[in-house]
């Protein structure tokens, strides 16, 4: 049910099993891990085939959460999906190396709340539904999302998500900053495509070291001084590369820069 495509700089990873709304399995899992191995390769081969990554769903949704469907919760080794399989895969998808968008439309919960928050930029049609339904299960938010509410919403606001189960729109997530921009349903994919095309002609280098520096904001809660000290280091590692010299040849000359993406 996951498809991988690359082509001009960018690749597409698809949720395609719309009759279940994407819902994710174990071996639906071990595909997607199998998909970004793949692009994740082509990004470090740094031959330019790969410089941004686009993940979306098929369908009304992009993607319910966990398949259950055959699921006996007598016999339910939940560790073993979220923790032995869910996990590494968000990590793998937060380490790609290279600036990663997601398309957020439809139904965003569970596992599929996961995978935005593993990405590096998600677009949100208006119309999606992000939250936290899962008191009819008699389970709890996973993958992550405690984490994103807190820190966004606030302990308040998360609490109330949790205990009603009210669904966020598209709309409402991004004016509450969770995600990174709002489009109407019919341009959300076609924008993320288009924002990615871009980012895969710019200095890919430069980006990785801004997504490294913000996952150390956000996970080991540096301070201003500290965290300027980390800018420094990677600001003197990127004098090195050849987007580098290119960026400040091109503006002395006045001209657009040719980004290459190499170290």
């Amino acid at each position: 049910m996951i498809e991988l495509t690359i082509a001009d700089g960018v690749a597409e990873v698809v949720l395609d099993a719309p009759e279940k709304l994407n819902a994710l399995d174990e071996p639906a899992l071990a595909e997607m891990s199998e998909a970004y191995a793949e692009a994740e390769a082509e990004a470090a081969a740094g031959d330019g085939r790969v410089r941004a990554l686009v993940l979306r769903g098929e369908g009304r949704a992009f993607c319910a959460g966990r398949d259950i469907s055959g699921v006996d919760p007598r016999d339910d080794d939940v560790l073993r999906y979220l923790g032995g399989l869910v996990e590494p895969l968000l990590k793998r998808m937060a380490h790609f190396p290279a600036p990663t968008f997601a398309v957020a439309h439809g139904a965003c919960l569970g596992v599929g709340l996961g995978l935005l928050i593993a990405s590096d930029i998600v677009y949100v049609a208006d119309t999606a539904k992000i939250g936290s339904p899962f008191k009819n299960l008699g389970a709890t938010l996973d993958s992550g999302g405690h984490a994103l509410f807190v820190e966004r919403l606030g302990a308040h606001r998360t609490m109330d998500l949790i205990v009603t189960g009210r669904l966020m729109s598209g709309s409402e997530a991004v004016a509450a900053g969770l995600f990174s921009q709002v489009f109407p349903a019919v341009e959300v994919t076609d924008a993320a495509r288009a924002a990615a095309r871009a980012a895969a002609s710019g200095p890919t280098q430069a980006f990785v070291a801004s997504k490294r520096l913000v996952a150390e904001l956000r996970d080991e809660r540096l301070g201003l001084w500290a965290s300027m000290a980390h800018e420094n280091r990677a600001q003197a590692a990127l004098c090195d590369t050849d987007d580098y010299r290119e960026g400040f040849a091109a503006f002395q000359q006045k001209r657009t820069p040719e980004f290459t993406g190499r170290s």
